[in-house]
């Protein structure tokens, strides 16, 4: 799965110690989910769209292996 956290926090100019801050999980979540080492559960992924204003379509994308 691939995601555009990293990009989404740069638009906003947000660290990912903020990010974690604001939906409270650590900023090592944050580093995992960004570095696509973790998938996020559906509940997380609904809180990180929400931060940024996004679906949760527009931040997270199946590759075709998933």
């Amino acid at each position: 799965m691939r995601n555009r956290i990293r990009i989404e926090r740069a638009i906003l100019d947000i660290t990912q110690a903020d990010l974690a801050e604001r939906i409270h999980v650590s900023r090592q979540t944050i580093n995992a989910i960004e570095s696509n080492k973790y998938v996020p559960s559906a509940v997380l992924a609904m809180k990180i769209a929400r931060i940024f204003g996004k679906t949760v379509e527009e931040i997270f994308e199946l590759d075709e292996n998933d």
